[in-house]
């Protein structure tokens, strides 16, 4: 019997689970899933004969050693910083590890010790990192096998509602974490490469700075994520003279959310006193000149210049911003978090809603001196609130990825993510079994062209 602990059973955990359940019996599979609070998970296995639900806590050493020792293989669900500690007994115990996150320094430093005791420590295997690296590594591969030259690559992800679930005038829901949501951008300047020039956009420009694309006749835009330029050394496109990548949105949501960051609403540096005791209209006025005969909405008005027909006006009223009787009830929080709290009112999925991931990749480049492009995009829709959109691509990769490893198919020990074809080929093949399939094709070579819609 091949035994796996998962750690963590929240929203990303249901299509993981699902999977390796459903595979149980053929695959001699049993399951531990531990969490602190268990009440997801019971109701995920369903009384499972193959599964043991327990309560768990990363940070009691003895459980977590125990937990670890008694297992083939642990899927670790967590925050991105509590895997070390798991990582740690991993190596102490011989077992192979899989997560959804990004590789830390700390993971990274393992790899020597993984390798020496044939552990496959399998990072970045979600959607994004994850299903992100595996299409595009297959596409970027085929093009260098026929000897062409990479002169652009372009990869943009967004997880969305989908348009039946689409009810506000943001085109938008919570669909991950609110928090990240809130904070995205901010920690540094936006870095890409643009025609071997590199470009750099600071937090409060880069909702205002945005490409616009066309994924299955329909429209988005996406503005910069954080750091494009390190994936020019993971993907072995150092000299590539085009490397961006982006966050998809709906058309107009990022001229709005700029509203909120200039008025300093994302801040999440500082504590507002008597928080909890604020309106809605309070906490809009802490961010506005006094006036004693001005209302707050003439003065947000005024000094952001909205006009009073302007949509941008009608997303703010919507989200009952300038309520008086809607209270914070936050102690001591900061902006961001009331933002947070303000915007979970109006923007958390209702039990009927569905989510929509969307992806695309841009590749442009030259074979036989022709310059060609190819594009390459994935729509998947969730089914309902348990197996969501999102839940489906974080957590089918991780399964089907733990799987592999167990059944001995993926053989390359260390700390890694899934840019070799012994990994992507298999796992992208089964996703699309399930639905996850990017169609490909190509279209006329653009380079860098931001007045284009893509597509």
């Amino acid at each position: 019997m091949k035994k796996i602990l998962i750690i963590g059973s929240g929203k990303s955990s249901s299509s993981l689970i699902k999977y390796l359940l459903d595979k149980a019996d053929k695959e001699n599979l049993f399951l531990t899933i531990g969490d602190l609070d268990i009440k997801n998970a019971k109701k995920l296995v369903n009384n499972h004969k193959k599964t043991n639900v327990i309560q768990f806590d990363v940070f009691n050493d003895n459980q977590r050693q125990h937990e670890i020792k008694n297992s083939d293989l642990v899927i670790s669900m967590l925050p991105a910083r509590f895997h070390i500690e798991v990582a740690k007994d991993c190596i102490t115990f011989k077992k192979h590890m899989v997560t959804a996150s990004y590789i830390s320094k700390e993971i990274q430093a393992l790899n020597e010790q993984a390798k020496e005791n044939n552990l496959i420590f399998m990072n970045e295997i979600g959607l994004d990192p994850g299903l992100d690296h595996m299409s595009a590594i297959k596409v970027i591969d085929s093009i260098r096998e026929r000897s062409g030259k990479l002169l652009l690559f372009e990869s943009f992800c967004g997880g969305l509602v989908a348009p039946e679930s689409d009810t506000n005038l943001w085109n938008y829901k919570f669909t991950w974490n609110p928090r990240n949501v809130v904070l995205a951008g901010q920690g540094g300047a936006a870095m890409f490469i643009q025609e071997s020039t590199y470009k750099y956009i600071p937090y409060h420009k880069l909702f205002r700075r945005t490409e616009f694309l066309k994924i299955e006749d329909k429209r988005y835009e996406a503005y910069a994520n954080r750091d494009s330029l390190k994936y020019r050394n993971m993907y072995g496109l150092d000299n590539i003279p085009t490397m961006y990548r982006g966050t998809i949105r709906k058309i107009g949501f990022s001229r709005a959310w700029n509203i909120f960051i200039q008025l300093g609403m994302t801040d999440d540096s500082y504590t507002i006193e008597g928080s909890e005791n604020m309106s809605y209209r309070d906490f809009v006025n802490l961010f506005l000149a006094y006036s004693p005969s001005d209302s707050v909405e003439l003065k947000l008005r005024s000094y952001l210049k909205i006009d009073q027909d302007d949509i941008m006006w009608e997303k703010l009223v919507e989200l009952g911003l300038f309520n008086p009787k809607k209270k914070v009830k936050l102690k001591n929080a900061t902006p961001a978090q009331i933002l947070q709290k303000i915007l979970e009112d109006s923007w958390t999925l209702k039990s009927d809603d569905k989510d929509m991931i969307v992806m695309q990749h841009l590749f442009g480049y030259e074979l036989n001196n022709n310059k060609k492009q190819i594009e390459s995009s994935l729509v998947v829709k969730g089914e309902n609130q348990t197996y969501t959109a999102m839940a489906k691509t974080v957590g089918l990769p991780v399964a089907i990825a733990a799987l592999k490893i167990l059944k001995g198919e993926i053989k390359t020990p260390g700390v890694q993510l899934p840019i070799r074809k012994e990994v992507y080929e298999p796992i992208l093949k089964e996703l699309e079994n399930y639905g996850i399939t990017f169609k490909e094709k190509e279209v006329p070579y653009l380079g860098y062209n931001p007045n284009h819609v893509r597509g």
